[in-house]
């Protein structure tokens, strides 16, 4: 039997001031931090030694994960960082408020945008001082492989084959692993393990700082939850 967490990073500044984060690197707020406090006590509960950890590039989940090794005692567990994990590059959207966004595209447009599988938004210039390109924590990524935008296929396209390579076959050998990355980067692992169809996933919302348990036997999915269930949204699955 392995043990799989998933943890969206805790509530960041951009996630309080409701923006579209995207690759922005927003820092974590004292919420967020409480969050990952909370989010490393409850995994701490389950009393499970962890192989390995992976995140992504950014210091929402890096912080995210950081303060849950501390809870956990196991602050010199080998952590992966991976840009597959990074969340979902919004593009254009990248800064704006969701709200002024509504009000400026109608709502059913930022919808979509926001929940569709397979629409992008605008894509961000690459002349745009913003962009990811022009950033030293991508300068060793090939830019080529760097997104303007993305959709949540777009997402999952670099996510899972991440999962797959790297990931599965540490469950497969009944290693213990734990994750913390991203909304977007998640919902695609999520519907990758749990199997949920292009249109179900559209519904699926998963919580900052709320980890996901997945117990797998083999790669045979056996059970999963949100350890804090007061805080926990549904798991949409295709049933």
């Amino acid at each position: 039997m392995a043990n799989l967490i998933l943890v969206r990073h805790g509530q960041s500044q951009w996630n309080l001031e409701n923006r579209f984060t995207g690759w922005y690197d927003a820092e974590l707020t004292d919420q967020g931090k409480e969050e990952a406090k909370k989010s490393g006590e409850l995994i701490k509960k389950l009393d499970i030694t962890f192989e390995l950890a992976f995140t992504s590039f950014q210091k929402r989940a890096i912080n995210t994960l950081a303060i849950i090794l501390d809870e956990l005692d196991q602050k010199n567990l080998t952590t992966v960082r991976a840009w597959q994990l990074n969340e979902r590059h919004y593009g254009g959207l990248q800064g704006l408020n969701k709200a002024e966004t509504e009000q400026k595209h109608g709502k059913e447009q930022v919808m979509t945008w926001r929940r569709s599988y397979t629409t992008q938004p605008p894509k961000l210039s690459r002349e745009d001082p913003n962009h990811p390109i022009h950033s030293k924590v991508y300068d060793k990524i090939d830019p080529k492989l760097i997104p303007d935008t993305e959709s949540l296929l777009d997402t999952y396209n670099r996510a899972v084959p991440f999962y797959t390579k790297e990931i599965e076959t540490l469950l497969k050998n009944e290693k213990n692993i734990l994750v913390s990355a991203h909304g977007n980067s998640l919902r695609a692992l999520c519907k990758k393990i749990l199997n949920i169809s292009d249109k179900m996933i559209t519904k699926l919302e998963i919580p900052t700082g709320n980890p996901i348990l997945i117990e797998m036997n083999g790669l045979q999915l056996q059970s999963f939850k949100y350890l804090d269930q007061s805080r926990a949204k549904e798991i949409i699955t295709n049933q």
